[in-house]
Formats: structure tokens, sequence, C-alpha cells
């Protein structure tokens, strides 16, 4: 049958086996009604075998013209698609190059031509036109479509490999309208004037508005240069909203707006500086609000004189921080606080105190002081302490606590903390606010939000959420003048302050001072006259201060590694030795003492796995800044990091690196 078929050009009956069986079905019963009829009539018979014979031969003759209408509209298809596909290959956006075995180019369609203009690409190879298209081509990793640029343009890109080919589509418009639509985002900043109150207490109002004014003017004349939308909301503050490519070039500059207010109202003997929280990168504006407000508080906490720019997921990014933040001259916070401090304590069963790591004097005699204040409350108060790899000085402190009973007994470890907090304790950092450097980070999570945080150190983007109460004057010399302050409103009816307590944190406010010469406010003397004024020793402060021999010997080898760096800055990096942080810090506040060195950051192994680095300054250089950049923080003038490392000289290598730029 098929043989019939193809010898008489029937391919349409031939490929469709159902066609073929109808049109025999049709056929045969068309047959035996015509001998049936022969049977019965011959007359009827002749008739109906003619019309079958004639319906027969219309049938497939109509089956024939079928099948020549559906070929002509199937070459007619064929030709259209084929020239559709040439004409697709030449004019689409898609740029189509083929390679040979080498990764040289065979073939290029216009499209791909395009994209490099009159530049020759036959037996061009790939990887000279781009590292990405040459890395693609040279691997059959790549599978998917790669975005990548070539000669500053974007483009998707997706290599065949099996064919040799690579598929280029341009995505440059939409990498522009993206960037503009990033471009044109919209950020939200609050400017504060940090010390306004009391640099205007005393002034006329002439003068405080002649002030007033001095301040818009500047702000409102840096505002129209870079087109930001300023608004003064107070006496103190300022709003404002700006584009992101407008706050980059903003950035760029380093916000010099900080400078020029400082430095010309330093100059009219009224020096203000400025706060500046900036959030960006959503379009929620009360989103936007709310961070704005927090980078400002961030702002604030480190001390005032910066600005923080800070998206919901990005880290925080900081500029200024120039200048040592003034002491605020009103003891009213500290009473706020203190009285706050005592309503927090009622409501707790239990109380914890807890400082960082190594702990040193300041962190110790501070917890001291908190422990007193629960007592003062009626509130049992548990020193959360680590005897292990402690600063010499306070294991000296340490010892002479063991003879007072009642403190020794509420000096309890990690452990006994862990067992002993529940849901209703209450937990006080002092001294530090980042809970990786706290001596029990878990207990922090345990608390789940019962703490109060006491600490002199400016704040970093580390920072426990939700907290009761915090208590951060980055102006203060040390914590235990904070808590010293405190001590001064509590209730004194039935407790009395020891005196290996007062000597402790009197200790601790000699330590962070350098004896009362650096970081000093009138403040500071003030707790230092009242700590002395209730018993504390002076004479037992310098025994537990004391040096030992071999701790000097050290301190001074540290010393002789010094080299100075851009003439003003002092470096030392010792060898591969284990220091202790004493003795590292002991050397940067040596180097500081020598003229000609405005700055000193001495680096020294701490561990096995770890080097750290202790920063010094006089003001003139932040030290807080660079130390941050490594992973640190501290203050202007103090400042201290330590990083996992093979060795020192890496380290230093990474810090002159920082400090070059």
């Amino acid at each position: 049958m098929n043989k019939f078929l193809e010898k008489h050009n029937l391919n349409l009956l031939r490929n469709s086996p159902s066609l073929l069986w109808s049109v025999i079905i049709i056929f045969s019963i068309t047959v035996i009604s015509a001998v049936i009829g022969l049977f019965v009539n011959n007359l009827i018979g002749v008739i109906l075998s003619a019309i079958s014979f004639l319906m027969a031969f219309v049938s497939v003759y109509f089956y024939y013209l079928m099948e020549k209408s559906i070929k002509h509209i199937a070459s007619d298809i064929s030709y259209r698609l084929s020239r559709g596909e040439q004409e697709a290959v030449v004019n689409m956006p898609l740029g189509i190059a083929l390679y040979d075995n080498y990764g040289k180019i065979q073939w290029v369609n216009p499209r791909f031509q395009s994209f490099f203009a009159d530049q020759d690409l036959i037996d061009v190879k790939l990887k000279d036109l781009s590292a990405d298209l040459g890395e693609m081509t040279s691997s059959e990793d790549f599978g998917d479509v790669v975005e990548i640029s070539i000669n500053d343009e974007g483009y998707q890109a997706f290599v065949n490999s099996e064919l040799k080919a690579v598929y280029l589509y341009s995505i440059s418009k939409y990498n522009k309208i993206a960037k503009n639509f990033e471009a044109t985002r919209i950020s939200i900043g609050q400017i504060f004037i940090d010390n306004y109150d009391e640099v205007t207490q005393n002034m006329s109002d002439r003068t405080r508005s002649n002030l007033n004014n001095f301040v818009t003017n500047q702000l409102t004349n840096w505002s129209n240069k870079y087109n930001f939308y300023l608004k003064r909301l107070s006496a103190d503050r300022y709003f404002f909203i700006s584009y992101m490519k407008d706050l980059k070039a903003v950035e760029d500059n380093g916000f010099s707006i900080l400078d020029t207010i400082r430095e010309e109202t330093l100059k009219q003997n009224s020096p203000l500086t400025l706060s500046v929280g900036i959030s960006y990168g959503t379009d929620d504006l009360i989103d936007l609000a709310r961070q704005a407000q927090s980078n400002l508080d961030l702002a604030l906490g480190r001390g005032g004189d910066q600005v923080v720019i800070k998206s919901e997921d990005d880290k925080a990014r900081f500029f200024g921080g120039k200048s040592n933040p003034l002491e605020k001259r009103t003891r009213v916070r500290a009473r706020m606080i203190s009285q706050a401090l005592q309503e927090v304590l009622i409501n707790s069963d239990k109380v914890f105190v807890m400082g960082h790591q190594r702990s040193d004097m300041d962190s110790f005699g501070a917890s001291l002081g908190i422990r007193k204040i629960a007592e003062m409350n009626g509130k049992e108060c548990s020193i959360v302490f680590n005897e292990s790899n402690i600063h010499t000085d306070v294991k000296r402190l340490r010892e002479e606590l063991r003879e007072d009973k009642e403190i020794d007994k509420s000096i309890i470890s990690i452990e006994q903390a862990n067992e002993q907090f529940d849901d209703n304790s209450l937990l006080i950092l002092v001294d530090h606010s980042k809970q990786s450097m706290s001596i029990n980070p878990d207990l922090i999570d345990k608390a789940n939000g019962r703490i109060v945080l006491v600490d002199h150190h400016r704040r970093g983007e580390e920072f426990p959420a939700n907290m009761m109460l915090a208590y951060i004057e980055p102006y203060a010399s040390s914590t235990c003048e904070l808590v010293t302050e405190m001590l001064e409103y509590q209730p004194k009816e039935n407790t009395k302050i020891s005196k290996i307590e007062a000597t402790a944190m009197l200790a601790g406010i000699t330590v962070d001072t350098k004896s009362f010469s650096l970081r000093t406010g009138t403040r500071t003397f003030d707790a230092a006259s009242y700590l002395r004024s209730i018993g504390a020793s002076e004479l037992k402060v310098q025994e537990l201060l004391k040096e030992n021999i071999d701790d000097f010997i050290k301190k001074n080898k540290l010393i002789e590694s010094v080299e100075m760096f851009n003439d003003k800055v002092a470096i030392c990096v010792a060898d591969d030795d284990i220091y202790d942080s004493v003795i590292v810090a002991q050397a940067a506040d040596t180097l500081l003492s020598l003229s000609d060195i405005e700055a000193s950051f001495v680096v020294a192994r701490r561990s096995d796995k770890v080097v750290g680095i202790s920063a010094r300054s006089l003001g003139s250089i932040n030290v807080q800044v660079t130390m941050e950049k490594m992973g640190g923080g501290g203050h202007l003038s103090n400042a201290a990091t330590q990083i996992e490392s093979v060795n020192t000289k890496e380290v230093a290598e990474q810090l002159k690196e920082i400090l070059n730029n």
C-alpha cells in the first residue's frame, strides 16, 4: 500500500493512517452498496456503481488537492521561518559570535559588531576583548547568564560551549535606569548642635541671636550648594532631605561643614559642634525618619561632632569626630540616671554586674561601685568575674578583697552566673557596650533586654538591643567617675561605702586619666575628691598600680622598637612574644609623653592567635577612627583593637596603610 501511495505521490494518505483508513472504509462501503444493488436491480446496480466510482474519484482528487495545498503552505512557512531566522540573526538585539577551539572569533552578527564599533573582530581572541569572555569560553562551568562589563558597558553574556557560540545582550540602558533610580532615592538627615545649651546659657539675647543666625546661614549655604532641603526645627535642631547622588557628593567632601562650624564658632569664642544622623535605603519615609534619629543617637553616643550614615541593612559610615567631647557641667543627668537605676533595682529580684574581658581597674572598680549601689537599695548584687588572665593591678585588688567576706562571696564565676540568673534578674554592664567584649556574652542574651549599661566609651554599632537604661557619657574620664556620681545620690542610711571600695574606684579613675593628666574635667576631680572624703587611700592606689621589674623591662623593650611614621606618629612593633595588655598600654602612654609625638601605636601579640594594638593620641589625631577601621574602638585619644593574624608585622603594615589613607 505504501509503495502504491508513494508511486502515485499520495503522501498525505501515506503519512496519515487515520485519513487513509477513512478513505478505504468509504470506498469499501460504496463498492458493497453497488454489488448489493446489482443483485436487487441491474439498473440500480449500474447507477450505484457509477456513482460509487465517481465519488471515489472525486474523493481521491480532493485529497490530492488538499495535499498539494498543504505542501504549498508548509513550503511557505518553511521559507518564512528560514528567512525569519536569517533576519533575526542579522537584526535582533542579541549579539552572536562563533569561535574556534582556540577562542578566536570566526563569525559575528551585525549586533555583536556594533558593540565594538569599527574594530575588526575576525581572528581576534575573545579573551582580548574581555577577560570575562575569555574565562567563560575556556571553561565548561558557565551554563548560566552572567553579567559582565566591556569597555565600561554592561552586558548579559551566555556561552554555548557545544556550538562554540557567544551571546551578548546590552543592558547598559537598564543599568542607567537602575543607577538613576538609586541616585534619586530619598535620604533623610537630622542635625543637632551638641553643646548649644552650655555655650549659650550665659549669652545675651543679641549675642545668642547672632550666633543662631551665623549657624543657620552656614548650614543654609551648605544645603544650597548640595541641593538639600533644610528646615530648622528648633534652636539646636535641623532636618534635611536630599537625593542619594547629592549625599554622595557631600560624603566625597568629607562633611567639611563640621569643621567649618567648629572652627568659625571657635573664633567667636563660642565653640559649637554638630552631630548628624542620616538614613537611606528604603522608600518608607517613617522608617527613614526613625533610622535617622537612631543614627543621630549613635553619633551623640560616640561623643558628638560627627556624622553617622547608615541604612537598615548596611554598616554605619562615620565622618568627623575630630574633637574631644565637651564636658557637660550639669549634674541633672547623673541624678536622673541614679533615680532611674533605683527604680529598676527595686523591680528586680537578683542583680548581676559584669565588666569586659581582661578586667582592668576601671571595669572592676565600677563593678564594685554598682554592687554598693544595689546594696544601698536593699538588693544583693553579684559581680561576674573571670579570675584568669587579669591585669596585675586587678590581681592585687582581688587579693585585698578576699579579706572582706561580704564582697568576696559576691564575686562569682561565669558558670555560677549562668546557673543563678533567672527571668527577673537584672544585668548591669560597665565599661563596655559591645557584647563580644563581655566576660560572659551569653548572659546578655539570657537577660533578654533586662539590661542597664554604664560606660564612658564612644558608642559603636554593636550595641545591646531593647535595654532598660543606658548611661553613656563619652566626656567622662572613666566609668568609675560615672558610678561615683551616682553613688552620691543613693540612700546611705543603712550602708556605708568601705575604704577598699572607694580606693578601687579612685584607682580606676587614676588609671584611665594617667594620674589625672589626660581626659580630666571638673567633675573628674569632684568625683576623686568625694572618694577621698569617704576613705579612699591614695597610698593604697599607688601600691595597687605599682609596676614590677619584669613588666618595666618588657615595656622598655617595646619602646626600643619605636619608629616614626609621618613625623608625628610613633609605631612600636613587638616580636612574636606574648605581652600583657597593660604593658602594651603603658608603652603607648610613655611614647605619648615624648616630644614631637602626637600619636602612638604599639603592636604586640596578646595570645597565640591574636595581635593587639594600643593607640594613644594628644587629640589632634583621632585614633578611635583608625582602630574602628581595624575592628576595634575607644576614644578619640585612647583606643585599641585585637586582630587574628599570623604575626605582628602584618598587622603593622595594615595599620600603616590605614594611616596613609
